[in-house]
């Protein structure tokens, strides 16, 4: 086709075709730039050498996150480790608290147990003791505990010898005084249910009883220990002595 055909080619100034010429050069290297083998492999190699480079950084950043993990991780355990040591100790502790309890409530037990065997037995030990005898304020009660206090003292004799000698000397009057005796003409009387003078009754006291002549067992008793050295016992006793 005639140039004259085209519109306005004629017309195209300097700067047109500069531009119209850039265009087609800037195609050109395209076409070569797809043309020329490895084109595409630089630039996946580039590519590749940057994503490279990021794991790189990346693994750093978990190195460091792996290692702050692991001090945790020890520290929890040493942690958990002393947990564990502190929750032994303190069992160990209320262990041995409880043992010391036990053997406590065991040594109170043995006690109470050995006080009440103590305490059943003493009211047993008692009631074997014979109860505390009683005696009347007359002739009778002071005759019968007079032979008690001799039968102790290993003294013989019989309330009815005792009984019938008391009758001859005093009638049974404890405060009897004989004033006209050999004895009362030599100072020392007579005196008691039994007529004993003072220095018998001291020489012939037995142990338990009152050292007043008048009292009526002292007098008995003195009045028989002197009969048994001299005669054997009251018994043989059978007019003044």
């Amino acid at each position: 086709m005639p140039k004259s055909a085209i519109p306005r080619v004629g017309r195209l100034n300097r700067t047109h075709k500069l531009s119209a010429a850039g265009v087609a050069v800037a195609g050109a290297a395209a076409l070569v730039f797809a043309a020329v083998p490895g084109a595409d492999a630089d630039q996946g190699a580039h590519r590749t050498a940057a994503q490279d480079v990021r794991p790189v950084a990346f693994a750093t950043v978990g190195s460091v996150a792996e290692a702050q993990q692991a001090t945790i991780a020890k520290q929890a355990d040493a942690s958990a480790e002393k947990g564990k040591a502190e929750a032994a100790a303190k069992a160990k502790t209320a262990a041995d608290k409880e043992r010391t309890q036990q053997t406590a409530a065991s040594r109170s037990t043995l006690r109470n147990t050995v006080s009440a065997t103590a305490t059943a037995v003493q009211p047993a030990a008692t009631a074997v003791q014979p109860a505390a005898k009683t005696y009347t304020a007359n002739l009778d009660g002071w005759i019968k505990e007079a032979l008690d206090i001799m039968g102790r003292h290993g003294i013989p004799g019989s309330y009815d010898r005792i009984h019938r000698n008391i009758m001859r000397e005093s009638t049974g009057n404890p405060q009897a005084v004989n004033g006209w005796d050999v004895n009362a003409q030599n100072g020392t009387p007579s005196k008691g249910l039994l007529q004993v003078i003072q220095p018998t009754f001291q020489a012939y006291h037995v142990d338990g009883t009152s050292w007043d002549i008048f009292d009526p067992v002292a007098n008995i008793t003195a009045a028989c220990k002197y009969a048994a050295a001299v005669y054997g016992s009251m018994d043989n006793v059978n007019s003044a002595y």
